[in-house]
Order: structure tokens, then sequence, then C-alpha cells
């Protein structure tokens, strides 16, 4: 039976506790923080309206703004992990409705400052750029003024500003519904014995030998989704009407281009991206074809994508040891990264590790400037699990990195590199896993362990990727997303990705419907140039020597000092081209042959 998040061990939680003691202390600061009843909760903020144009003055205000929002941020942090411990305790979830508020609020108190600086002609934005004064926030001015062109009037920034909140009321809607409210029942084994259906065990019955629970397991927790289709077609429209509304509001030319453009990514990029995979389809059919074989199947099912290729092996491995190989699979980046990681893990309590009732389903890295960075697990003793940890940690490492060697302006990083750390981690955790694998066994189990991850990441997240820009462009050109067209289009990628010899139940078109990542406006793709850019520089960091650890360390240390195409090119790959993609799918060919030869010899 699941456990109630009282009755988790101490060991087990995330020292939540390092930011604030408790609820009363985080209250005191809330209080000192912000003017409840006061409008505007922050006057002082004002003064510097019409004085940017000094260098002195743009330099106070870049300093107090900033100021303000990283103290908002640590209460924000502090609410949002606690609302995520029990998505239904009535406290947290109002502190962390509360500060979603709050950061509303400041939004729109300050969002005089970027129409101000942008009405500028260019000889003062000139004079401000090369002023000595600003010297330490020189790129981050130049990313405001980059936007110049879309960005609006001080009062339509404040409407836009005080539309933020209502805008995310779909997806607070489908994470309520989604991981609260839905309640996915008991499924049957073979034998005909119950076992629970959570978000957690979902995964862990996926993997498991029997067909029968798989089935089960896939058919029912899909079809509690397809029974709130219409609920779940209403909250993606919302959100994604509010993605169109922004591009719009802003003048941009889409909604993609309005996702892209502020970080200096050229369209070209994320079309290329599903391109060069649609070039190369056949290389997944052909491992899709060697699935079904060797699990000796008619036909495959995308419930039988996840079981592991050999019959009597399931590698298992308990939290603590998965935290030990995850440290000694990092030891290619140098002992100070080594050691930061093992105290992070051992000693601080990064890591919050099992499932709760009621808690966040998934996993993540989050945390603040002033924080340590926290780790969200559902932990099951998976193989699956160790490599989302090892996932989370590349993450977290990036964080502590990033923060520790940039001032706070520079402190986090763009969404487009998110991806390249965690993945990283992981295929230097898959190394490790091989070289100690003492049997054919074993070595058939981690390949297939591989070759399902680039799957997974690459291929699967690219086809996000194009449902994603589906749903959007049909909501720009003013045509209506219902149940039927979501499920037609996810059964057309479906059919297309995993090809003529796997056999989609009716359930498989409710796949739309649970992915929360459809929410996070053009976040998937990243996942594949992740991966893709991940594979080439861990290529790179582990037949190289020092200069190119350095180069990839440089890059984990660079927060968004630079646009994160440069940051990347810093690094060692180029990601305006399409090559490490392709690289990425011929190294999935070369496994999937390495596989196909262990398996049959």
């Amino acid at each position: 039976m699941t456990k109630a998040r009282n009755e988790v061990e101490l060991s087990d939680k995330w020292n939540v506790e390092a930011l604030y003691p408790n609820m009363d202390e985080w209250q005191r600061d809330f209080d000192k923080t912000v003017c409840e009843n006061q409008k505007p909760r922050w006057p002082e903020l004002s003064e510097f309206q019409g004085k940017l144009a000094d260098p002195i003055q743009m330099k106070k205000a870049l300093e107090q703004l900033l100021s303000l929002d990283r103290h908002l941020t640590k209460l924000y942090t502090y609410a949002h992990l606690r609302h995520d411990e029990d998505i239904v305790e009535d406290l947290h979830k109002t502190a962390f409705k509360r500060m979603t508020a709050v950061i509303q609020d400041f939004q729109q108190e300050t969002a005089w400052f970027d129409p101000e600086l942008l009405a500028f002609s260019d000889q003062q934005i000139a004079a401000l750029l090369s002023s000595p004064i600003l010297s330490d926030y020189r790129f981050h001015l130049e990313k405001t003024i980059r936007v110049k062109k879309h960005t609006l009037s001080a009062d339509q920034e404040r409407l836009m500003a005080l539309a933020g909140q209502p805008l995310q009321a779909s997806y607070r809607a489908f994470s309520a519904i989604n991981d609260a409210d839905f309640k996915f029942g008991k499924v049957l084994d073979e034998q005909g014995n119950p076992h629970e259906l959570t978000h957690g065990t979902y995964g862990l019955y996926l993997r498991g030998k029997d067909r029968t629970l798989r089935k089960n397991t896939y058919i029912q927790m899909h079809g509690v989704y397809r029974d709130y289709e219409n609920t779940l077609c209403e909250t993606l429209t919302g959100q994604v009407q509010g993605h169109v509304f922004n591009a719009r509001a802003r003048n941009y030319s889409s909604s993609l281009d309005a996702a892209l453009f502020p970080k200096n990514i050229d369209l070209d990029v994320y079309h290329a991206l599903i391109k060069a995979v649609h070039d190369r389809m056949p290389a997944l059919h052909k491992y899709m074809d060697l699935r079904k074989k060797l699990l000796g199947l008619e036909r495959l099912h995308l419930y039988d994508m996840s079981v592991p290729l050999v019959a009597n092996l399931d590698i298992m491995m308990p939290y603590e040891e998965a935290e030990d190989v995850i440290i000694g699979s990092v030891a290619p980046l140098g002992e100070e990264y080594q050691k930061t990681l093992k105290e992070g893990l051992k000693t601080q309590r990064w890591a919050d590790r099992y499932e709760n009732k009621n808690k966040r389903s998934g996993a993540y890295s989050s945390g603040c400037y002033d924080s340590m960075p926290y780790i969200l697990m559902n932990y099951k003793d998976l193989l699956r699990d160790v490599f989302t940890l090892s996932h989370e940690v590349g993450h977290s490492m990036h964080s502590y990195l990033s923060h520790k060697y940039q001032p706070y302006h520079y402190g986090d990083y763009s969404i487009f590199v998110a991806e390249v750390a965690s993945t990283f981690n992981e295929d230097l955790l898959m190394r490790v896993l091989l070289n100690r694998a003492k049997s054919k066994e074993e070595k058939i189990y981690l390949l297939t362990q591989k070759i399902d991850d680039i799957r997974g990441t690459l291929f699967r997240q690219t086809m996000f990727a194009e449902f994603e820009l589906f749903v959007h462009e049909k909501v720009e050109n003013n045509e209506p997303l219902t149940p039927n067209l979501l499920k037609t289009e996810t059964r057309r990628l479906n059919q297309l990705y995993f090809g003529p010899n796997v056999e989609l139940d009716a359930e498989s078109d409710s796949e739309w419907s649970r992915i929360p990542h459809f929410y996070y406006n053009y976040y998937v793709y990243q996942y594949a140039t992740g991966i893709s850019a991940a594979l080439a520089l861990a290529d790179r960091v582990v037949d190289g020597g020092v200069k190119e650890r350095d180069a990839y360390l440089s890059f984990l240390k660079g927060g968004s000092s630079k646009y994160p195409i440069d940051m990347l090119e810093m690094a060692g790959v180029n990601m305006r081209t399409p090559q490490p993609v392709i690289a990425a799918i011929q190294k999935f060919e070369k496994l999937v042959d390495q596989l196909e030869k262990l398996a049959l010899e």
C-alpha cells in the first residue's frame, strides 16, 4: 500500500528544511517580503521609471529588481516543493497558489521596465551597452533588446502580465485531475491477482514479464483518459490558445516563432529535426521488427515496448546502490564534480526518493539560486529508475555549477540546453554498466535499455514535437481541436513512427491526453536535440582529454551567459546543423545491429 507523506522516513525525504525550517518561518519571510494588503506591493520599484537612460540608475534598478526576484523565487521554490510532496494538502496548496499570485503581481509591477528600455533610441541603447558601469549586465540587456519588436507598451505589458495567471488555468486543471483526481483502480495479472495501478506503478508493470498485466495496465490507464477525453481536449485547447494569444499579442509569426526567437534558435532547427528523423525512420522500424522477433510475438503492441528482451533476467537495484553506481559513473568529469555529487546525495539529502500518496508523479530536478538542487523521484528499484535518477542528477549538477559560477541573472540555463547534461550523465552510466556486465544476457539487457533510451528520447519526443506543432497550427488556423481529431493524429503518428508491424490498440489513440509536456509550450523537441548533443559530447569527453572535459564543464558552469546554441558550440557541438541528430540515429542503428548480432548468435 502506498504510504501517506507523514509515514515516509526522514532519510527518504529531500531536505526542504534547508530552505525554511517550517511553514511558520516561510510565512514570516513571506510577510517581510510581500505586502499582501497593499497595491502596488513594492512601490519602490516604480521609483526608477523614467530614469533608465542613466547607467547608474539602470544598474540600481537592475540590482533591486533582481534582488526581489531572487527572494520571491526562494519563497516560491519552498511552496512548490511542499505542494508536490502531497498535492491535496491544503496548507501547502494554499501557499503555492499564493506564491503563484505574488509572482504574477511582481511581473505586473515590473512590466514597465522592458518597454522603457526598448523605447530608447539606438544611440541611447548603444550608450547603455557600452557603459562600463553596466558591463556585468551587458548580455542580460542584449537579450531584452533582441525582442524589441515583440515588446509592447508599458500598459500593454501590464495587461499581458495580468493575463499570465488565468492563461495557466488549463495546465493547473490538467495537473489537478492527472495527479490527484484520477484513480486508476486495480489491474489483474495472468493469475487473476489484483495490483494497484498508479502513475508510479504504471511503468513498473509495463516492464514486467507478465503480458496480461502489461496489457491490462496499458488498456486501463489509457481508458481512464479516454473516458475524460472531452474535458482533457478542452484543457489542452485552452493551453494552446494561451500560447497562440501570447504569440499574436507580441507580433510573432507563429507560436513556434514565439517559443524559439527569444533563445536565438532558428525555426529551421525544429523542422530540420523532424525531417532528419523522417529520413531515417527505417532504423526505428528495424528495431521494432527485431523486438517482435526476440520476444517471439506474432504482433507487437505498444505495451510490449518496455519489457526487457531477456526472458529470465531483470536488473533491479535498490536506491542506495543506485546512488553509488551513479556517483562512480561521473568519474570522467573529475574529482570536484564527483565529490559534490556524493555529498549532495549522501549527506545533504537532495533527493525525495519514493512514491507516497498524492505525491506529484514522475521525476524532476528543481530548486533555486539560494537552495540545493532538489530531485523528486518515485523510485521503484527498476533499472529505468536508476537511469531516471542519473538523468535528474545531470540536471541538478548543471544547476549547482551554474549557480556557483554565475551571478544570479545568468544563473539559470535555457530549456534548449537543459536536457544535455541529464542525457550526458545517462550515457556515462550506461558505459559503466556495460563494462561491468558479466554475461551475454546482461549485455543484451543493457543494450536494449540504451536503444530504448534513444528511441524514447529522440524518436518518441520528435513524434511528440510533430503533434505539438500540429495542434498549435490548428489553433492558429482557427480550426477546432476535438477528441476525434487528436486521436486520429495520434494514430497517424504512431503508425508512421512505429511502422507496419506494430499493432495499435484503440486505447493508444488517447495517448495525447496524458502527456503533461504538451502544456509546456514547445518543450519536447529539446529532448531530441538534447540527446543528440549529449551523445556527441559524451564521446568527445570520454575519448578526449582534459581540454575536452574542461570545455564541457565550462558549458555546465556557463548558465545563460551566452545564447544556448553558442553555449553548446563552446562545449564542442554545433546544433545549427542536423548533423548531431543524424549522428545520434547512426549510433542507434549501430546499437541495434550490435544487439541483433549478440542476441541471434
